[in-house]
């Protein structure tokens, strides 16, 4: 296995035309296929760069910019942003194209944890990531951010009582009945 790689070394790019049977009930394509062909390209991505199968841990952030119609060609493309000791943060990006008009429009960007096994199921250790400019360094950094707020999150859960009276008296402020025994 190589000691590090590239994060373009990573790079994986599908295109998928949306047909009717892709779509929700309101006629745009339906946000579970997408996360679907997310997965998809997140596993070839992570699975390109250790030379691992790779399984999804998390998928971190799934913001819904724009809808995507029938008929659109859709392009995922997804590189490596961050690696630890055997997990990857992939980022994926999704753009869709009227292709009669040529209009293309950023539909969708995620990060999906995946982490590598071996040929037992163990994680397996991963190449380091050898990043070469500074899209590449702000992407990691954004990815740290995004792990430290992940286990400020975790950490709030553990301690925090939700039982007390201040924790009930704060829920006033939001739009919510409480009717408790």
């Amino acid at each position: 296995m190589a000691l590090f790689k590239t994060v373009k070394s990573s790079k994986v790019t599908i295109s998928e035309l949306m047909l009717p049977s892709h779509s929700n009930f309101s006629g745009k394509i339906h946000g579970g296929y997408i996360l679907s062909l997310m997965d998809q390209i997140a596993f070839a991505c992570a699975s390109k760069f250790s030379g691992f199968y790779c399984v999804t841990a998390s998928v971190d952030t799934v913001n819904f910019l724009n809808p995507i119609e029938i008929g659109e060609l859709v392009t995922m493309k997804a590189s490596i942003n961050y690696v630890g000791k055997s997990s990857m943060i992939i980022g994926i990006r999704v753009e869709s194209e009227n292709i009669r008009t040529g209009k293309v429009k950023h539909c969708n960007s995620s990060y999906f944890t995946m982490v590598a096994k071996d040929n037992d199921g163990k994680n397996t250790e991963v190449p380091g990531l050898i990043i070469s400019n500074y899209d590449d360094v702000r992407r990691f950094y954004n990815c740290l951010k995004m792990i430290s707020l992940k286990k400020d999150r975790d950490v709030h859960e553990e301690v925090f009582d939700y039982k007390t009276v201040d924790a009930i008296k704060g829920l006033e402020n939001y739009k919510v009945q409480v009717h408790l025994p």
